[in-house]
């Protein structure tokens, strides 16, 4: 049998489709208990009142059950609050490939996000770019348009 954990890595976050939950970095942790056979799954939500966890939640589910997981528990856990910077390389790279321009991750340390006044195009990759929306398809993206190219894309919002 595949672990648990494996299991609910595979699950893709239902507004970002083309990375995991774990890629996002909202997959906090999974816990096997052999003796009982309840996984505990421990996630963080992008924002509070973030609208894709009922769906993260039931995907788990779902996903476990069909590897034989029966006895499933989703807890959520606020703190410490998701950031961006919990993204893998591997989500960065992703959502580039499909044309959305990933938060940068802070160096400093702090939970200080500057603000950016220019984003690189995701499909060609010049600096000329404009902010259209401050908010685009979710609350966590905004929309943008590069002058280069003319083609509009989403921006995650660093956190």
């Amino acid at each position: 049998m595949v672990s648990a954990y494996d299991v609910a890595a595979r699950v893709v976050d239902p507004e970002l489709r083309v990375v995991t939950i774990a890629e996002l970095g909202i997959l906090r942790d999974v816990v096997e208990d052999p003796a009982s056979g309840r996984v505990t799954v421990t996630i963080t939500p992008t924002y509070t009142g973030c609208p894709a966890m009922d769906v993260i939640q039931a995907d788990i589910r779902r996903e476990l059950a069909s590897a034989g997981y029966s006895d499933v528990e989703v807890q959520t856990k606020l703190a410490p609050a998701w950031t961006t910077d919990m993204m893998t390389e591997s989500a960065r790279q992703k959502l580039v490939a499909a044309g959305i321009a990933p938060p940068g991750p802070r160096t400093d340390g702090s939970r200080v996000v500057g603000l950016r006044i220019a984003l690189r195009c995701p499909r060609c990759g010049e600096p000329d770019t404009e902010e259209i929306s401050r908010f685009g398809s979710t609350p966590c993206k905004a929309l943008w348009r590069c002058r280069s190219c003319g083609e509009p894309f989403e921006h995650v919002k660093a956190l």
